[in-house]
């Protein structure tokens, strides 16, 4: 039985049941992890995960239930957990069921190209890949990781009044870590490269930028602990906001777990910054024609030239604002229970290049990772104090790496101080992105 058929004889008998009105959606999601280590295979996985869940009005109240099992003997299973789910709840939300939106934009992110490539080619690539790197400097010691991961997903949504939305997407990331050595000084260096164009990987390529952002790191030195004005590279930026991300939420706002309350309208940031939230991004892997209820989804200014324009909502937290939703409901999985995030929020470009950033800044620090994102954040407050990788700015040039640092401000504070934005946007295998970015100064703390 297909997919849309089975979808609609839940959706039936769920009706028979008493419920007033229901929505299913179903995902499947495959994907293939392959990791070298000197030239063999050192680990390939491959996995397969899909479910169905069921949502619905009965007695009034949201019911939910979900099942991995796609036969005739869960629906009954499906139909008692969402009407016993529904009888725990202590009153009525004012959720229902969307009937949809007027139109839906017709945006492809699967290529069929690429699902036809086969696993041998894949593997001789990231092969090929660990092979040029090691070959690349006679200080790569070795490779903490070189794996290449395929994945693709479909996802459908109907409900009884009419809707049936379906979206398929796939792609390829590639990851490297290269670990070098200089005497006793050991550093890592970590790459990804994501595509849907298989035929676009180039492996020379690909080997000489994860060798040279190793090879970078060598050489450090100390530096005094200060103030300094900062560079972030786009990967350690769009890091950053993937972290904040939540403060734009809002459910979190109107939950006062954001500091943007009653701030729509108002000035935010910089003036030069402009954050988007566009599922149709070409650079990015995710995003989706529809949301977690069937809203069409578009491409919006969360923030405009520092004027923060709007919130992130699903049509409960629009509801309770008196505004129209914005699409932003998510389902993060089939088991999943309805949250709002963005679909492809980033910092849109300026126009200068990272090299001219670099030259403007007579002393500061280039910021190129960061880590315990989780543990040094707080999304309430927005205060950060986070490790970080980087490079001392001297008369606008590389001086050398930087020692072990710590990096501490303020996300509401740094929106605000952001004085250019390049033109080298960077998402991440998540649906955030970034160019890198001029900041007035952090605090910096040097082991």
């Amino acid at each position: 039985m297909k997919i849309t058929e089975f979808q609609e004889k839940v959706l039936q008998k769920a009706m028979d049941a008493g419920f007033k009105e229901a929505e299913v959606f179903y995902e499947n999601a495959e994907s293939f992890q392959c990791m070298i280590f000197e030239g063999e295979i050192d680990s390939y996985e491959t996995s397969v995960d899909g479910g169905l869940s069921l949502r619905g009005l009965y007695n009034d109240k949201m019911g939910y239930a979900y099942t991995e099992r796609i036969d005739e003997d869960s629906i009954s299973f499906l139909i008692d957990n969402a009407k016993a789910n529904a009888d725990v709840l202590d009153e009525d939300d004012g959720t229902d069921i969307f009937e949809g939106s007027n139109e839906y934009t017709n945006y492809q992110r699967y290529s069929e190209e690429l699902a036809n490539i086969q696993i041998s080619e894949k593997i001789a690539l990231i092969k090929s890949i660990e092979e040029k790197i090691r070959a690349y400097d006679p200080r790569i010691v070795t490779l903490d990781y070189c794996l290449l991961q395929d994945f693709s997903g479909e996802q459908s949504l109907a409900n009884n009044k009419g809707l049936s939305l379906t979206d398929k997407k796939n792609g390829l990331i590639i990851f490297v870590s290269t670990v070098v050595k200089d005497g006793e000084e050991m550093k890592t260096g970590g790459f990804m490269k994501m595509t849907r164009d298989f035929h676009s990987l180039d492996a020379d390529e690909i080997a000489k930028e994860a060798a040279e952002e190793a090879l970078s790191n060598l050489g450090e030195k100390s530096i005094p602990s200060g103030k300094y004005p900062i560079i972030m590279r786009h990967d350690a930026a769009a890091s950053l906001l993937s972290i904040f991300a939540p403060i734009f939420s809002a459910d979190n706002v109107q939950k006062d777990q954001s500091l943007l309350k009653g701030k729509v309208g108002s000035q935010v940031a910089s003036n030069l910054v402009t954050i988007l939230n566009d599922p149709f991004h070409p650079e990015a892997m995710s995003g989706s024609n529809f949301d977690g209820e069937g809203v069409a989804t578009r491409k919006q200014a969360i923030i405009s030239n520092g004027t923060l324009e709007t919130l992130l909502h699903n049509r409960k937290t629009a509801k309770l604002e008196g505004c129209e939703t914005t699409g932003n409901a998510q389902k993060a999985s089939y088991k999943s229970t309805l949250t709002i995030a963005p679909q492809n929020m980033y910092i849109a470009t300026g126009e200068r290049t990272l090299e001219d950033l670099i030259t403007s800044v007579s002393e500061g620090i280039l910021i190129t990772a960061l880590s315990g994102l989780h543990s040094g954040t707080n999304t309430i407050s927005g205060d950060f104090s986070v490790e970080a990788t980087g490079f001392h700015i001297k008369d606008g040039k590389i001086a050398s790496p930087v020692k072990q640092m710590t990096i501490a401000g303020n996300f509401y504070d740094l929106m605000k101080d952001i004085k250019e934005t390049c033109s080298d946007l960077y998402f991440l295998p998540e649906s955030y992105g970034s160019p890198s970015l001029l900041v007035k100064e952090l605090s910096v703390t040097v082991d």
